[in-house]
C-alpha cells in the first residue's frame, strides 16, 4: 500500500510536523510506503510529486485549515483527520485505512 499526505495547523509549527512523522511511521510499521507534506510556517516541505499521488491508494489530509494545491488529489481515496488525530492515533488511522481499502 501507498499513503500520501498533507499535514497542517494553524500556526504551521510542531504539530504540523508531530502528524507527519506520525503517520509516516505508524503506515511503514504496517510495511506501507508513505510519504507525507508538510505545509507549515516555513512553507511546503517533502512536497508530494504528481508520480507520489497517481501511485498513492489512499491521501490522508489534516482538516485544521485549507490545504495548499488540494486538487491534485482529485478521483482519490481522501480520509479527513485533525492534527491532532494525526499525531496522537496515527497507528488507529492506518488500522481503519487498511481495513475500509481491504473492503474496496
Amino acid at each position: 500500500m501507498k499513503l500520501i499526505g498533507v499535514t497542517s495547523c494553524p500556526s504551521g509549527v510542531a504539530h504540523t510536523y508531530m502528524a507527519a512523522e506520525a503517520l509516516e511511521t505508524a503506515a511503514k510499521a504496517k510495511g506501507w510506503d508513505a510519504k507525507i507534506e508538510t505545509q507549515g510556517a516555513i512553507g511546503i516541505e517533502n512536497e508530494l510529486t504528481a508520480a507520489d499521488v497517481e501511485a498513492a491508494d489512499v491521501v490522508v489530509l489534516t482538516k485544521d485549515i485549507a490545504i495548499k494545491k488540494e486538487e491534485r488529489f482529485a478521483g482519490k481515496k481522501i480520509v479527513r483527520v485533525t492534527v491532532t488525530q494525526a499525531a496522537k492515533q496515527a497507528p488507529e488511522i492506518i488500522a481503519k485505512l487498511e481495513s475500509m481499502l481491504a473492503q474496496a
